[in-house]
């Protein structure tokens, strides 16, 4: 009989990564979860654990340190055969109104860490021939339709970083991804205080969908992976409109939310 697969979860406390933590312990596979919060964490592993059957490891860190990336570093070293780096967020504020040490924070979480984690794990896989990175980023890193918020800079790194090395390491049996929701019902407006309020509910995917899209992309060979239609329409339309025009839109849509990011 062959082992269970496991998986490591970044932001697995809530969100899109506990709908990952869900979903891959219904199909079988050993957990690891990483978040700040502790608690969460250990309710998660506990629900999933108990529906499931699979053993489920909480591994409390904080991805915007040294200490906390290298706790998650040295168990990727040990060999895991899917990575899922969800863990970011956003600011609820322009850059202009920013600090160096949010701005520095925000980069280490969404940029910093999903290099350092991959690096850990990668190498393993490739030995192994086998393996899966999703680094999840979002339908704003396509353009920059988000006045003054550098949350869509960083989104746009982990795209275009998913695409290069998805591509050096896909002789070895190893898949990486990029996964590019749009507004998805989470905590993470909540969590960085921005109103969504004024969003229509048309533009709002749910959660477990992501993910079901998410892995099913994964399984057929897609580099990028973009859930529901409306937000394959939009990402077309931000990669081939002109800029201006796409600055127009952002601008509008800023005055009339009230909104400088998402």
């Amino acid at each position: 009989m062959a082992a269970p697969r496991t998986a490591l979860i970044t932001g697995a406390s809530s969100g899109i990564g506990a709908a990952f933590a869900r979903r891959l312990a219904a199909e079988g596979h050993d957990l690891v979860l990483v978040a700040r919060d502790e608690q969460r964490l250990a309710a998660l592993g506990a629900e999933v654990s108990s529906r499931h059957g699979v053993t489920v490891t909480p591994l409390a860190a904080d991805l915007s340190t040294d200490d906390g990336c290298a706790v998650v570093e040295k168990r990727l070293a040990d060999g895991v055969d899917m990575l899922v780096n969800n863990a970011g967020f956003s600011l609820n504020r322009s850059f202009v109104k920013s600090t160096v040490e949010a701005e520095t924070r925000l980069l280490l979480v969404n940029v910093h860490a999903v290099m350092r984690l991959a690096l850990a794990a990668l190498p393993g896989m490739i030995e192994r021939g086998r393996g899966d990175v999703i680094n999840v980023s979002s339908v704003a890193g396509f353009a920059a339709v988000m006045p003054g918020s550098t949350y869509s800079a960083s989104k746009a790194w982990v795209t275009n970083f998913s695409e290069s090395v998805a591509h050096s390491v896909r002789r070895h049996g190893v898949r990486v991804m990029a996964l590019c929701p749009g507004y998805t019902h989470t905590e993470f407006h909540d969590r960085a205080g921005i109103d969504m309020s004024k969003t229509p509910e048309w533009m709002w995917l749910q959660v477990d969908r992501v993910v079901v899209d998410a892995l099913r992309d994964l399984r057929r060979g897609k580099v990028v992976s973009v859930p529901d239609w409306k937000y394959k329409v939009t990402v077309f339309g931000m990669r081939h409109l002109p800029r201006g025009l796409l600055q127009s839109v952002a601008r509008d849509t800023r005055g009339r939310t009230g909104r400088d990011e998402q």
